[in-house]
């Protein structure tokens, strides 16, 4: 893996949860919306109540996180402090920049979470490993 130097990334600056111009349950997410262009869409659905996604940081590519339905939490960790935040609403996002860990856990019944990323899967932009993530703290 090559070496990356992430800055100190401060929680309160960089989690940005977004509601977006609805219109009755016409929620629009357009072209100048995100910081980055989207290049993959994934969802996540009928995760088991009892288990967790997630544990991993990227080395370049930012996520915009929306609970489409039911509910989950996102734990976000810059490798000084963590935050957990509850996605619940189709209308409103956690926008996730590199270097920041996330885990999701505690998924609803019916949860439904959409990814919309600033990459193509890549396993080498993958951190899965949290001991090696609180390693690009330490350069």
């Amino acid at each position: 893996m090559r070496q990356v130097n992430f800055k100190e990334i401060d929680l309160k600056d960089i989690v940005k949860i977004h509601d977006p111009k609805g219109r009755g349950n016409l929620s629009v997410i357009e072209k100048e919306f995100l910081p980055y262009e989207i290049k993959r869409v994934y969802y996540l659905y009928d995760v088991p109540s009892d288990s967790f996604r997630g544990g991993h940081a990227h080395i370049e590519q930012k996520e915009f996180l929306i609970a489409l339905s039911g509910s989950f939490d996102v734990t976000i960790d810059n490798g000084l402090e963590k935050k957990k935040i509850t996605l619940n609403k189709p209308n409103k996002g956690l926008l996730i920049p590199t270097g920041i860990w996330r885990e999701l856990e505690n998924f609803s019944s019916g949860a439904i979470c959409l990814v919309l990323s600033s990459g193509e899967f890549l396993e080498e932009d993958y951190i899965r490993d949290y001991n090696i993530f609180l390693s690009f703290y330490k350069l």
